[in-house]
């Protein structure tokens, strides 16, 4: 992560916005329960518009306040869906490894997100998880997948909300990336701000 300075307070609580989209059906909010909860959701009612919940969880000395906000994946509710967007720090895409349909449509999912964000010159903080590796039923291979998600530079990782697999590191990979987008955008504002000094005068001209 990006080098602790004395402009920024390591102590200080950071508050950042991460979103999970994706296909109807492919785990988002038990995703976010076990995350947050540690405990198995297995209400099969669809999220309409979006619910949030949050987590306190230190990365490098630096205490943060997600704000993750599961959104719901029916495509009527897209436009709806993309409304949320506004004001993300990271994002979380997901779909479900038995449901070949739900990983095709991460292109567009992907796409629909980076065209409404603010856009930032380095990558914007994201990452792939593949749900419900505890089924046999599989239908996206691994290899499949993580070349996808190479070819895009995202990081990729097999999860099960049901078991509980690899969820907390896919949630902490992405609070640190985002971290470190928002300590590169803290100090490139301090440094905007302070490039006029006293020798950065401009010089007399002749006529």
């Amino acid at each position: 992560l990006v080098p602790q300075g004395p402009s920024m307070d390591a102590s200080k609580k950071v508050d950042l916005k991460i979103i999970i989209i994706g296909a109807l059906g492919v785990g988002k909010t038990s995703l976010l329960h076990q995350y947050v909860h540690k405990t198995f959701y297995e209400d099969y009612r669809t999220t309409l518009g979006a619910s949030i919940l949050t987590k306190v969880l230190a990365v490098d000395n630096t205490p943060l306040k997600l704000q993750i906000w599961d959104t719901g994946g029916q495509e009527r509710f897209r436009s709806m869906v993309s409304t949320f967007y506004k004001g993300s720090d990271g994002c979380m895409l997901a779909f479900d490894v038995t449901d070949r349909e739900s990983f095709e449509s991460l292109d567009n999912w992907r796409d629909d997100f980076l065209e409404k964000v603010i856009p930032r010159e380095q990558g914007f903080p994201m990452v792939v998880l593949g749900n419900k590796i505890d089924i046999c039923d599989r239908q996206v291979p691994k290899e499949t997948a993580s070349a996808w998600c190479k070819e895009k530079d995202i990081p990729y990782f097999e999860v099960s909300a049901k078991n509980n697999i690899n969820v907390a590191e896919a949630f902490e990979t992405l609070a640190k990336q985002a971290l470190t987008t928002y300590k590169g955008i803290f100090e490139s504002y301090l440094t905007d701000s302070i490039k006029l000094t006293p020798n950065d005068k401009p010089k007399k001209r002749c006529c």
